[in-house]
This record gives structure tokens, sequence and C-alpha cells, in this order.
């Protein structure tokens, strides 16, 4: 019989853990942790009370039953992504599982788990997911930790048959006392310190180093210098630390020139530089599937770049490029141009960009978490505050809004017609002078940006070649954000802000932030537009396209609605109908084409001389109707009787036009639609009777004799 094991001491399990970079996690037959080393994150979160539930206790909590149904060692990758291995063992004679792992070794159960935690199930522990994320690169690490495990546990009395029953039962956790670090830091957080400074410990960093015999550099930092940053490193964000990075090892090698390059799609590119290449065009590159980075990434020293030429020197000297791996993959590296001639000190820097190479990929992690979040809050701000936009104040509102989530002073909101391309700004604040009066607003940026679809950052505008804007527009800083507004993706709109609150330049998380907004600014913008097109289009439904009056179909309309009204409050009412005289001979003369401009003549006195309330219409040929509210048929005759006159007094080309005008007012007798045009009509066929160019009443129709 195989000699029955219990489990090493905690403190022995704590050193293994750390050690091997992976959590090592006792788990009882019941499914509880009795102790979690250097536990991954994201289990802490799934099960924050010790207590496997769900799919990790159909994974971890069966590690038992599937290590002891398999000569008492198992592999098993779980429903999160992470890879274990798992021991049946013995702790005070109880069978338990000891797990070696949760940690990810392949890229793709790594994005997978991102995308589940920033939008997927795990959304709402997010904040919780990244605090301890375990990245290892080969299954030899897990199986090292389990050999290292078996070969520290303790041999016991002659073993017993183990058996797994199916129903949960509690077991009393493993008690365990542990000191306090002497810095006081958190158990987490120094168990990160140790495993990174155990990833470092094959180089002293006591012992005084010197890059090369031109830098004559001062001692390296000491031990307690690299245990202090790396434990600040975990309290900074993602950008703070990458910073704080280059700013340590600029200080600690006397280098001067380091460039950080970041993934971009499916290129590194150059996102970050020391001090010294701050100002200054600092373009490098490399390909993310590269070979070069897997040379740089499997070995403990850097890959030699290609030579870089050197003005001062005259000479030339190739770069260095430091690696720092995650897994199979490697999402970011250091490029550094200073020559580095001392072996020891260039596998000091690759083991350092190792060692923090995770906890960084965690802290970019956390980030993107908190942007998504930023980003979510934003776009149901925009959501909620667009929402509410009454249609007479839409684009002011619509702009303040998006510059409050931008921070910025200053923001306009430009549109561009279909048809001409005209730029039109629909709205403008912060700006002291009227936008939409200064000539060819937008032409200088806005028209660019609908040109090319693509939206501008722009830190200092002295850099760009832009004409320099007017001075009356008193801008206080020289950085702006442009981006276009597409729905389909045709541009509909151009925002653009400037002027940020603290005086500080837009940058790439302000376009970020913009980005996540555009589309509900889009598209509200586009229900607007097709709103104004609908009125647009009501419009003519119901306008003469000749005269530019409303035709026959609304005025009868809005005939009957008048004529309910008069009934219903006894409001007097009257209607006039307009014939043009001898109209068929101005055609036969001089043609139609002068005979519609005639029309067009007409039409507008007719609608100069009208008051605010009166509605004048285009009734069909060369005849007008006109409706004249609360008017009485005496009132009703000074307004035809102008009407008629300024038509006569009108110069129209070839020769002199007048009218012949009846009216009809509403009556105990008379106050039907039908009715009062019809009667309209007879006093209008009256006028022309008598000779034209004059204004006929119908009720002083009925005085006169054969009237009809």
């Amino acid at each position: 019989m195989e000699p029955k094991r219990e489990i090493p001491a905690r403190s022995v399990l704590d050193e293994i853990a750390v050690k091997s970079g992976v959590a090592v996690v006792v788990v009882d037959r019941s499914g509880i942790e009795v102790s979690a080393s250097n536990d991954n994150s994201i289990c802490a979160a799934l099960n924050p009370d010790g207590e496997l539930v769900g799919d990790c206790a159909a994974h971890c909590g069966r590690a038992l039953s599937l290590a002891a149904a398999n000569s008492g060692v198992v592999n098993y990758t779980c429903h999160a992504g992470l890879a274990c291995k798992a021991a049946a063992l013995y702790y005070d004679e109880r069978p338990v599982a000891v797990i070696a792992g949760r940690t990810f070794l392949s890229s793709e159960n790594y994005k997978a788990a991102t995308a589940r935690a920033m939008d997927g199930d795990w959304a709402n522990i997010a904040d919780r997911l990244f605090d301890n994320i375990l990245l290892s690169g080969s299954p030899t690490v897990l199986d090292e930790a389990i050999a290292s495990i078996i070969k520290r546990s303790v041999e016991i009395e002659p073993p017993i048959i183990v058996s797994v029953p199916e129903e949960k039962k509690t077991e009393k956790p493993l008690e365990i006392s542990a000191e306090p670090s002497a810095d006081r830091v958190p158990r987490e957080t120094a168990d990160i310190i140790a495993q990174m400074a155990q990833r470092l410990n094959s180089q002293r960093f006591d012992e005084p180093v010197y890059p090369d015999a031109q830098h004559k550099a001062e001692p390296a930092t000491d031990a307690s210098a690299w245990r202090s940053f790396l434990a600040s490193l975990l309290s900074k964000d993602y950008i703070s630390a990458r910073n704080a990075m280059i700013e340590f090892l600029t200080a600690q090698y006397q280098l001067h020139s380091i460039v950080w390059l970041e993934r971009r799609g499916d290129r590194l590119e150059s996102t970050a530089v020391s001090a010294a290449l701050v100002g200054r065009s600092v373009k490098l590159g490399i390909g993310a599937n590269d070979p070069v980075l897997k040379d740089a990434a499997e070995g403990d020293m850097p890959v030699e770049l290609g030579k870089r030429s050197d003005a001062e020197n005259r000479d030339s000297q190739k770069m260095l490029l430091f690696a720092m791996p995650v897994g199979n993959e490697v999402p970011a590296a250091l490029v550094v141009l200073d020559r580095i001639a001392d072996a020891g000190i260039r596998r000091q820097i690759a083991r350092f960009c190792a060692a923090v190479a995770h906890q960084l990929e965690i802290l970019r992690l956390r980030g993107e978490v908190d942007k998504r979040e930023q980003l979510a809050e934003a776009t149901r701000k925009v959501t909620e505050g667009l929402r509410h936009i009454d249609s007479a104040d839409f684009w002011t509102h619509l702009t303040r809004v998006s510059a409050e989530l931008l921070q910025a002073e200053r923001a306009s909101l430009i549109t561009r017609d279909d048809n001409d391309e005209e730029l039109e700004i629909r709205a403008s604040i912060g700006i002291l002078n009227d936008l939409s009066k200064v000539k060819d607003a937008g032409d200088r940026v806005a028209r660019i940006v609908f040109e090319k679809g693509k939206p501008v950052v722009v830190t200092d505008v002295s850099t760009t070649g832009l004409p320099p804007a007017e001075p009356e527009r008193n801008y206080r800083s020289s950085s702006f954000i442009s981006a276009p507004l597409s729905v389909g993706g045709k541009q509909i709109a151009v925002i653009n802000f400037t002027d940020k609150a603290g005086g500080t330049p837009f940058d790439r998380r302000d376009l970020e932030m913009l980005r996540a907004i555009s589309p509900q600014l889009a598209s509200a913008i586009d229900r607007t537009r097709l709103k104004e097109k609908a009125g647009e289009f009501e419009q003519l439904s119901v306008t003469d396209t000749l005269t530019g009056l409303l035709n026959r179909r609304y005025l009868e309309q809005r005939l009957a609605e008048e004529v309910k009204r008069s009934n219903r409050h006894g409001y007097p009412m009257s209607f006039v109908m307009l014939d043009v005289d001898h109209f068929k001979s101005f055609n036969d003369n001089f043609g139609h084409l002068a005979g519609d401009e005639a029309l067009k003549l007409v039409a507008k006195i007719v609608r100069d001389t009208l008051r605010g309330a009166d509605v004048a219409a285009r009734f069909g040929g060369e005849e007008f109707a006109i409706l004249l509210p609360q008017t009485t048929d005496e009132e009703a005759a000074t307004i035809a009787e102008r009407v008629r006159h300024n038509i006569e007094s009108a110069e129209f080309p070839h020769r002199k036009v007048t009218v012949s005008m009846g009216i009809a007012s509403c009556s105990a007798e008379l106050c039907s639609t039908m009715n009062l045009i019809a009667a309209a009509d007879k006093a209008l066929y009256k006028a022309k009777d008598r000779g034209r160019n004059q204004v006929c009443v119908f009720e002083r129709l009925k005085e006169m004799p054969h009237a009809y």
C-alpha cells in the first residue's frame, strides 16, 4: 500500500504558491476551501465565502473525487478557463484535494474571461476580478508545484479508503494563524511582492553595477528599494505604473532614452517615452506576431533591433527590446535606445520586465473595466439627457450635454446641407461671438472632418499646419477635438470641443468618451432631422408649388374648423374668392411662363397685404381664396379692397393685371363650408359681371334686384 500523506504546513503551501506564481488551495470533500495561498482573484470573487458554488462546485468542488479516481492526481480546466492540477491528500486524517494552478495557460481563455468581466455575466463583480490575476506560460509550472507539494507532504499511518459521499458535509476549516508582515501590507499584496521578488532573486540588486564605462553609474538600488518600488506599483493605475517604471529604470541605470510599446490592434506601438525623449518625434512599432517578440519573451535577455543613428557620437548602435510577456502573448515591451554593454544589467532589466508584466496587465484590465463603467455611465447620462430635450432647444441642449461630459468650456455642432454642402452652425456654447454670423464658419476644421470621416484630437494646433483662428475668438487653449457623427456610414454632423476645463489638452481618453456617446448623439440628430424633413414634406403636401401659398385641400380643412368655431362661439368669419381678370388672354398673348410669373406676383401681393392670422391659398388655375377668421363682412370688404388696389397698382411684366373678388360671411342663415364657398363664388361671378376689377359682398347682393 502507498503511504498516507498529510498536506504540508500552511507556510510551506504559501512558499510554493509564491515561488511558482500559481494558487495553492486546499478543498475538503464538501467543497469548502480550508486554505488558499496566492488565490486567483477571479476565484475569490466568484466564491467570496470560501464555499464553492455553481460552476465552481462542478470543477474545484469535485477535484477530490476526480483525483481519487485517477491515481491521486488529475488535470482539468475549469469553467473560467483556469488550468488546475489537483492531488488527493489528507489533512488531520480527512481527505482533501490540494489544487495548484487556477492560472491561465492560453490567451484565448484569458481573453474570454476579460470579455465576461467587461460585457458578460461577470460584469457585476468586475471591480473585484482583477486584484490578482494569475497567468503562466506552461503547464510545467503546475506539474512542478504539485510535485513539490507531494514531496514536502508528511507520511503518516497506513492509509484508509477514501470515500466521497455525494451530499455536502460542513467540516471544520483549517485553523491558521499568520504573523503580519513587517511592513504591514495586506497579505495578498505581500504575496504578490514576494512572487515578483522570487523571480528576481537569481540576480542580486545590492551589488554595484555599471551600464558601461562611459556612464560612471551610481550603485544600483538595494533589495529593500526594489521591494518598496514593487509595493508602490500595486497601488497605482496602469498609466501611472507604466510611467513609474520608465522613471525607475532611467534613475537606477542612468538610462536616458526609453520607449514604451503597447498593443494597439495587431501591432505594438509607442505610447510613452522617458523624459529625455518628450517633445521629440518617436515612432517605433513592431508586429504583435513578430518572432522577435517571442524570442525576447522566452529568454532572460533582450533582443537587439535595427541600428539607430547617433548624431552626437557619429556612431550607430542597436536598440534593445525587453518583453513583458503575459502567458503566450506580449501586450507590452520596452525599447532602450541607450548603450548597455554589461550583460548582467541587460539580464536584470529583462527579468524585472518579466516579473512585473502580470501585475501591469492586471492594472491594465482594471483600467479597462473602470473605463467601460465610465463610458457606460456617460452613455446613460447622454441617453437620459436627450430623452427630455424640448424640440425648441434640441441642438443647444445636445451640444451642452456633450460638452459637460468632455469637460469642454466651448463646443459647437455643425451640420451640412445634403444638396449644396453648405455648413450650418446648429449650436455653439461658451463662445462669446455668434458663430452663425462668422463668415465661412466650419471651413477651417469641420469641413475637413466631414470629408475625411475621421475624428481628430489635437494637442497643439500650432503643430498641425492649420490656419490660425480669428483673434476675436479668444481661445484659451491650443488643443481641440473634432469628430464626425454618422448614421449608416453617412456623415450627418460634426461636433467640436475646445478649451478643456483645467487647461489640459484633449487626449485619447476624451476621444474614447466621444466615440462611446457618438451613436446616441447621431441617432438623436438623425431623428430630429427626419422630423424636420417630415415637417417640410407635410408642408409641401399642403402647399402650392408654383405660388408657395397653401393649396385648396388645406384651405377647405381649415375653413371647416373655422365654421365650427364660429357656430360654437358666435365669432364672425369671412371667406373671399379672388380671380385674375382676363388671365386666358394673358397666357395666349405672352405664354404660360409669363402667366406663371404673374400668378407668383399676385400671390406675393396677397400674402404681403394680409394680416398674420389670415390664410391665403391657391384654389385652382388663376383662382385664389382667403380665409379671414373673426372678421365681419365690412372688415373683409376693406381688406379685399386693399388687396385689389395693391395688385392693380403693382408693376407686372407685359401688361397691367387686375383681379375680381367675392366675399361671403358666416351668418345665421349661411354658415357651412360648402355654402360659404358657393356664396363667395356667386359674389365673385357678380363682380366679373359688373365689369371686373372690383369687390362684391354676397350679403349685399340680396338687397339688389336680379342679384341671382
